[in-house]
């Protein structure tokens, strides 16, 4: 369907803001136009597409996308991130300001990923800006570009070109400025002093790299963030968060007025330690994939609405930098690249666990679409079918059953925890603004700025 027709899309099971009902949806010039009656709508010179029992989704929206873009495009680039994007049903990716080469901590930096970016994009995409020590004068030209925010580190990076806010001070300075721009602060909230009294025991136990990075390192970060957040004013929203203990320290700063929010992942959903195979290196992210126990009170958080997101924190990395023991490597977790790579699974990774534990579709787009619309400011435009919405729209069969086959995702490189397991629920076609996104046709993904 070319940009500009208009056409009809007609399912028993559309997922509305209200709720999943039989419908049909009319789409005009790339935006959607009327939401009907299922079967109300004449056809006449409509191109129709009726996908009968098959979901009709609103395009998730990605927020936590590292495309390493340009600098590390071994790793990832933007056709391959958003190709892969496209197939698992997200429509809207908001990318990291690291590991790309510059990073997105100063507007020469942004240009520069926006020039590499033109013409690459098979979804639509935004920018996140970095704040890091000594940046703090770039953070206002930034915002004027159209961040969506700015990402902070609390502990090392991982890559030397973007430091952490190493010191109480960095941290107020940054937090000040964002409160004062009204621009969002996002946290990766690990506490470095924990972090290093924590044991470190190289080699290929799962075990012994879980207590490397222990539930303590999130909750003594978040502690302090939050109060810095309290003594500034600022917006801030916690990355990945993958322990429970954080749970009672955000409750708390909401009842106090604290503005924050936070996200969890898929892989925190639906992997847990006991299923790690030591050596197994696809597994390691920082921070780490935790208990079983601990799986099932971030599920009660999300179903509590204590997330705001459910996204992928897609960080992929080349195979001999995971040092994967199927390719010759040592499979040693304290030495490997840390990053799950995931975009084009986190759908049917969360729904598969979602629908075992009582959940519906609509709660699915609820985390994983107008949640992170919401948190980007984007609500009206993308994460819902609705009126005045871009026609980002998802048919998704939720019965369809696979296995993972990592050589045929879209990432650049074969390398994810799903590899060999059975997921639920497959991606048939992904709209972008009313036009089927096809991997080997031409680009027609935009760049987005904050509204």
């Amino acid at each position: 369907m070319p940009i500009g027709d208009t056409a009809v899309i007609r399912s028993r099971r559309v997922v509305l803001p209200g709720g999943e009902r039989p419908a049909d949806v009319l789409v005009r010039a790339g935006k959607i136009e009327q939401i009907a009656e299922h079967g109300a709508l004449l056809v006449g010179d409509r191109q129709l597409t009726d996908l009968g029992a098959t979901a009709l989704l609103p395009g998730l929206v990605d927020t936590h996308v590292h495309v390493n873009e340009p600098g590390r495009t071994d790793w990832e680039g933007f056709a391959s991130a958003t190709k892969a994007a496209a197939a698992g049903g997200v429509t809207t990716v908001i990318d990291m300001p690291l590991n790309s080469i510059p990073p997105t901590t100063t507007v020469e930096g942004l240009d520069a990923k926006r020039r590499t970016a033109d013409g690459q994009a098979w979804v639509d995409l935004g920018f996140w800006g970095g704040a890091v020590p000594g940046n703090t004068g770039e953070l206002a030209g930034l915002h004027r570009a159209g961040v969506f925010g700015f990402k902070s580190f609390l502990a090392p990076s991982g890559v030397d070109e973007f430091p952490h806010l190493a010191t109480p001070a960095d941290l107020e300075s940054a937090l000040a400025e964002q409160a004062r721009l009204g621009a969002l602060a996002i946290i990766h909230a690990e506490d470095p002093a924990v972090l290093d009294a924590a044991p470190h025991v190289p080699g290929v136990r799962y075990r012994d790299f879980l207590a490397s990075r222990p539930d303590d390192a999130e909750a003594a970060a978040v502690a302090g963030l939050l109060e810095c957040a309290r003594r500034t004013g600022a917006r801030v929203h916690i990355l990945h968060v993958s322990s429970a203990a954080v749970l009672p320290l955000l409750r708390a700063a909401r009842e106090d007025g604290v503005q924050v929010t936070a996200e969890t992942c898929p892989h925190y959903l639906t992997l847990a330690a006991e299923q790690v195979p030591d050596g197994d290196t696809a597994f390691k992210c920082c921070p780490p994939i935790r208990d079983e126990s601990n799986r099932d009170l971030l599920w009660q958080a999300l179903a509590d609405g204590e997330f705001i997101a459910v996204v992928s924190d897609h960080s992929p990395s080349t195979p001999d930098l995971k040092l994967l023991q199927r390719l010759g490597g040592s499979g040693d977790f304290a030495a490997a690249w840390g990053g799950i790579a995931s975009l084009q699974l986190g759908l049917p990774a969360v729904w598969t666990e979602a629908r075992r534990r009582g959940h519906t579709l609509a709660d699915v787009v609820r985390w994983m679409s107008a949640g992170p619309a919401s948190l980007v400011g984007l609500t009206g435009a993308k994460g819902a079918i609705a009126p005045g919405c871009d026609a980002d729209l998802v048919a998704f069969d939720p019965d369809a059953g696979f296995a993972v086959h990592a050589e045929r995702l879209h990432h650049k490189n074969p390398v994810t925890p799903y590899a060999g397991r059975t997921l639920t629920g497959q991606v048939r076609t992904t709209w972008l603004r009313g036009q089927p996104v096809d991997p080997d046709g031409a680009p027609h993904g935009r760049q987005i700025t904050r509204r």
